[in-house]
């Protein structure tokens, strides 16, 4: 298939930091998830969920489809629902930025906005499974989220760093990229480190969540994390830009949040490799004043 779009998706390339890391002990690489078809490292997740449902017959072509979703899940959701046929109805907080909006009706999903931010979001789509008969594919609690990573993020990293990645960086949002990653990398390396990003108490950064217990991702396992740093959401939002002045890498807060660890970790080590995900492009994040 690597003719069509969907061939497109994984096989993203990985950049050295040559300007914000300073300590020349360590490399810094960014993996631009942004050179995904569907503009994110969601992409992944989403065509190995909507595969792996249709090819068990959990789902077919007159299936009701919901998803809840911050934005970039979404938009390869409907993306690749779109190629195969499928409709599907997703439901975003109504902060939403209006690129992610646009950009999933122009694939064809139907878009609901809710109130009540990503949780209400979840259950409002939960409700909609329960008593509609729709069809939820549920990232949080999926693995065929987290095994899109396995088969095909954590492999590239060691590829493409012929092996000698010491520390992998990535933001927890559904905690998909993180669980895959670091499955398949402490199998190739159990020495390797896996940093975990969330944002302090009181920051907003899209695709990244500090869950409460009730909402915590069910393919979460903390035993595959092993460290959490945290980041506040004015840390995040300077590190996006200077990414894009300095790097020239043009992405969205949550890469700025995940930099911003990854600069940290860089000047705390004596000496290694680390690999930090760059989620999305910047553009869909053009009508906030994320780069005022």
């Amino acid at each position: 298939m690597s003719n069509s779009i969907l061939g497109q998706i994984g096989n993203t390339p990985i950049v050295k930091s040559l300007v914000l890391n300073t300590n020349p002990n360590v490399e810094l690489y960014f993996k631009l998830e942004g050179d995904n078809p569907g503009g994110s490292v969601k992409d992944r997740a989403a065509y190995n969920m909507i595969k792996t449902a249709l090819d068990s017959k959990a789902i077919t072509k007159s299936t009701k489809l919901i998803e809840a979703t911050s934005g970039n899940t979404g938009i390869a959701l409907a993306m690749i629902a779109g190629v195969f046929g499928l409709d599907i109805e997703l439901v975003m907080p109504e902060t939403a930025t209006r690129e992610r909006v646009q950009t999933m009706k122009a694939y064809g999903a139907k878009v609901t906005l809710h109130p009540d931010g990503i949780e209400g979001a979840r259950d409002y789509a939960e409700n909609k499974v329960t008593n509609e008969g729709f069809y939820s594919f549920n990232q949080f609690a999926n693995d065929a989220n987290w095994q899109a990573h396995y088969k095909t993020t954590g492999p590239e990293i060691w590829r493409d760093t012929n092996g000698a990645v010491t520390h992998f960086v990535s933001s927890m949002g559904t905690t998909g990229t993180i669980m895959g990653t670091s499955t398949y990398l402490k199998a190739q390396n159990e020495s390797i480190q896996i940093i975990g990003v969330q944002p302090t108490d009181g920051s907003s950064i899209p695709g990244i969540r500090k869950w409460p217990q009730e909402y915590l991702p069910k393919i979460f396992n903390s035993s595959k994390v092993d460290r959490i740093y945290e980041v506040s959401q004015e840390e995040a939002i300077v590190m996006a830009r200077r990414l894009a002045k300095e790097e020239g890498i043009f992405a969205g807060m949550s890469s700025g949040g995940a930099t911003t660890v990854a600069l940290r970790l860089a000047k705390e080590l004596k000496e290694g490799v680390i690999v930090s995900i760059i989620c999305d492009r910047g553009d869909r994040y053009l009508s906030s004043d994320l780069f005022e």
